[in-house]
């Protein structure tokens, strides 16, 4: 059997306050479709559809970002049932597709996997997905006689007993196709709102069933920035608590924010205000924080990051960097570094046992194994046109205060004067010395000047 899935992402979520849709908006730094696009990838769907709206070009970017989806605008928002409509080309390919919210990020592939062989068992022609919460005002109601689904019930429409029903709708579904093709032109817009509600084919087919999912966030969704914030505490909690399950240590949860794509390993502490994201892979006995910023980054094992701010990098095994050290994308840090405060490095690989201990700047760099950075040096590798590339070998020992003018390359084992700038080819095993001649001038009248004035 063939599916599809349809995720419905057109609303502009004008309560959000956003100049963007409302499904871009991030829980945990990342877009509330994203979350919804990651949970039906990993359910395995034939096909996966996205039908966008309101500024639709934002979204589209986001989606083609994303890999493989085909997206479909719906020009106005008339509507659920409108918006399928939209897709109908996906409906019609499909033996049976499922239609998510793009805007409820907590919906997962087990609740997916359930609910469709709930589908297949029962032969139902809809399958409705519900859940269980604690507090359901403001949902439709699951109504059910002797344990078998027989209707949604909207909130003003219940009657008192219904009103005390907990079991509610998702607002996702599984459909046979050939039956949802058949009653989508029935849909009507006579209702308060004016528009095509897809529940309406519910009542339409008939033959209709409810999978109850044991996850009872699969139905929140937040239309506030106030609801996007609590989307964010309960999603940040759930992540931080499954790493604890998995042997990661926090002293505190205060300013930690982790991505719920990163990976991290055990023993590994997470220090206060420190942020982790994207696609990161940390991993065992490391440090990580305080302060820092770590994003789509591969980090090994027993690697110390304090103070530091790292994009798109890889940092190997047994290296410390920070406090105050950036890295941008690019860099790949090697076993056994040394990196210390205010060093900045990027698109560079830096050597085994290689040290940089404090104000120094790496651009755009090869540097080899046991390479010793003295204060203050700088590779300088923009000519306001290119970048161009330094090259460093196997033991250099770069002086205090070297500038190596790209491109340039410095032997094995050679070592330059502090205070020289590069722009020559430096030998291996030779030092290079580049300084001006020192003059000095006595009784200076500016110094007698300005002892005046003080």
């Amino acid at each position: 059997m063939t599916t599809g899935c349809i995720i419905l992402a057109g609303g502009a979520g004008k309560r959000m306050k956003s100049e963007k849709p409302k499904v871009l908006c991030e829980v945990l730094k990342k877009p509330m479709l994203g979350w919804v696009m990651d949970a039906a990838k990993s359910f395995g769907f034939d096909t996966i559809a996205v039908v966008t709206g309101y500024k639709n070009e934002l979204t589209e970017e986001y989606v083609k970002s994303r890999g493989d989806f085909a997206t479909y605008l719906q020009t106005e928002q008339k509507g659920t049932g409108d918006a399928v409509k939209r897709a109908a080309e996906v409906v019609k390919r499909m033996d049976c597709v499922c239609v998510l919210c793009g805007d409820a990020p907590f919906i997962d592939s087990d609740t997916l996997r359930g609910s469709f062989e709930l589908h297949q068992k029962t032969k139902a022609s809809v399958t409705v997905i519900s859940a269980e919460v604690e507090n359901p005002i403001g949902y439709g109601r699951i109504i059910r006689e002797n344990g078998r689904f027989t209707a949604i019930r909207e909130q003003k429409d219940c009657s008192p007993d219904e009103a005390e029903i907990c079991e509610v709708n998702s607002g996702a579904y599984w459909f046979d196709s050939k039956e949802l093709l058949e009653v989508l032109p029935k849909l009507s817009t006579q209702n308060a709102a004016g528009e095509y509600y897809l529940t309406d084919c519910i009542e339409l087919i008939g033959n209709a069933c409810a999978y109850k999912s044991v996850n009872p966030d699969i139905v929140l969704g937040a239309n506030t920035r106030r609801g996007l914030f609590e989307l964010n505490e309960k999603a940040r909690q759930k992540v931080l608590y499954g790493l604890m399950e998995q042997g990661v240590e926090f002293l505190t949860l205060d300013g930690i924010i982790i991505s719920p794509d990163v990976k991290i390993g055990c023993d590994t502490a997470i220090l206060p205000n420190t942020v982790i994201l994207g696609n990161t892979v940390i991993g065992t006995n490391c440090k990580i924080g305080a302060n820092s910023h770590i994003e789509n980054c591969t980090v090994g094992n027993n690697v110390k990051l304090n103070n530091v701010q790292a994009y798109s990098s890889t940092i190997e095994d047994n290296v410390s960097v920070g406090p105050f050290a950036q890295l941008r994308p690019g860099t790949i840090i090697r076993r056994g570094v040394k990196i210390g405060d205010f060093v900045e490095i990027k698109n560079s690989t830096i050597g085994e046992n290689t040290s940089a201990s404090h104000l120094t700047y790496i651009g755009d760099s090869d540097v080899g194994r046991g390479v010793n950075f003295g204060c203050g040096c700088v590779t300088a590798n923009y000519d306001g046109i290119d970048h161009l590339r330094t090259e460093i070998g196997d033991h250099a020992f770069i002086g205090c205060n070297t500038n190596l003018i790209a491109p340039v390359k410095v032997g094995e084992n050679a070592t330059t004067a502090a205070g020289s700038t590069i722009t020559k080819p430096v030998p291996p095993n030779s030092l290079v010395v580049e300084r001006g001649t020192e003059r000095i001038i006595e009784n200076w009248e500016k110094n007698f000047k300005r002892k005046r004035k003080i």
